[in-house]
């Protein structure tokens, strides 16, 4: 059985081009990077502080708690260095388990050889032991133990998220292309909104992008959404711990946060998506939805804002052709409508960004799913432009 607040090696993981506001969260949380790659970020923590980081966080995949590394020379040697662990201080004899490996080794031939020979040793060990087995699958709904193995080094965790973080567990109708919401969550840090002043999403969709907008102002972490998380499942675990943690998040909600989130589109079946995502997710009173063209959305005068698209990509050649309308007209729509305010344009087709007709003062770079993508920043000056004539 493990002591929960003994301090480990944790790595928590996010998509590749997130890590910077990965990095945000943790430090606003006490946190501080021992290690920082393209795709996570190393820190000293307990497993009673996983249960917390795995409650909060918005931009992460998965936080992994380090409970062994050694050299691991080919595949001829994975039942016997993982027989050796003693896995019955992790794991409940009666419990459920699974494994997800990462491999790098030229031993192996198929990704599946990791999780089938670590599995074998897992329960091999346990038979020996108890004389039965804990059952065993692919599903993340228990005990998961992830392992990392690159040439000759191989490090195991276990993975305290189970099922992916990126899901904040509020989104029942995903409608059409949705944005995963850690990455909704990690392109709104990226704007720099900072919560006080207006967010305006116009075509909206699901209404991804403006429920974690609203979940931010009003202090809503995406563990009030989820009842299962693997760290339950590690022997130690306590869940009277675990429900105090849960009230406290309760605790910090800000019921009437002072500002106004606006999210509009044309279609009235998205709208009605949206509005029942914000209801689940206990915002749909923080959000003004509107329904109509984007150039018909509410601009408030003051204070200035955020004013934040997620156009279609043009994935199909036949919208090619209606989208460079219609990004010209977004250009059109910031220029005329929304001086004082900061835009920004999610895309994935830098071609069609070249149609809405103004200068861009960041391209931030991002991936949504295998699409590479920029969050494209335009300074919307009141007047003229300082320094010009």
């Amino acid at each position: 059985m493990l002591d929960f607040n003994t301090k480990g090696k944790v790595f928590i993981t996010c998509k590749d081009r997130s890590v910077n506001y990965l990095e945000q969260e943790l430090r606003e949380l006490g946190f501080f990077p021992l290690q920082i790659s393209r795709t996570g970020i190393e820190i000293q923590a307990s497993l009673e502080e996983c249960m917390d980081i795995n409650l909060h966080l918005r931009t992460a995949s998965h936080v992994l708690f380090e409970i062994k590394s050694f050299y691991l020379r080919n595949a001829d040697d994975i039942y016997r260095r993982f027989k050796a662990i003693p896995w019955e201080e992790y794991l409940d004899v009666d419990g459920y388990f699974s494994v997800n490996s990462v491999a790098e080794n030229e031993s192996i031939t198929t990704p599946l050889i990791v999780n089938v020979k670590v599995k074998d040793a897992i329960v091999d060990r346990f038979r020996e032991l108890k004389g039965r087995r804990p059952d065993s699958g692919s599903d993340f709904s228990g005990l998961v133990i992830q392992v990392y193995w690159k040439e000759t080094q191989a490090i195991v965790y276990l993975n305290t998220s189970g099922e992916t973080l990126a899901k904040h567990g509020y989104r029942k109708i995903p409608g059409k292309a949705p944005m995963m919401e850690a990455l909704a969550a990690a392109t709104i840090y990226a704007s720099e909104w900072n919560t006080r002043v207006p967010f305006i999403n116009p075509m909206c969709g699901s209404g991804t992008l403006a429920i974690e907008a609203a979940l931010m102002a009003s202090k809503r972490y995406p563990g009030l959404y989820r009842e299962n998380y693997s760290f339950q499942h590690i022997l130690g675990y306590d869940e009277e711990t675990f429900q105090a943690k849960k009230r406290k998040l309760e605790n910090k909600i800000i019921v009437n946060p002072d500002v106004k989130i606006i999210a509009s589109d044309i279609s009235l079946q998205a709208i009605t998506f949206a509005r029942e995502n914000a209801a689940y997710a206990g915002v749909e009173e923080l959000i003004d939805f509107q329904t109509g063209d984007f150039a018909d959305t509410e601009i408030p005068e003051k204070p200035r804002g955020v004013i934040f698209f997620n156009p279609e990509y043009g994935e199909r050649l036949g919208d090619l052709t209606e989208l460079e309308e219609t990004y010209k007209r977004m250009g059109d729509f910031m220029k005329q409508k929304c001086a004082g305010y900061r835009g920004y344009i999610f895309t994935g087709n830098l071609d069609l960004a070249k149609k809405v007709g103004l200068k861009a003062s960041r391209r931030i770079e991002f991936w949504n799913g295998t699409i590479d993508c920029r969050l494209l920043k335009y300074d919307m000056y009141e007047g003229k432009k300082e320094g010009t004539s």
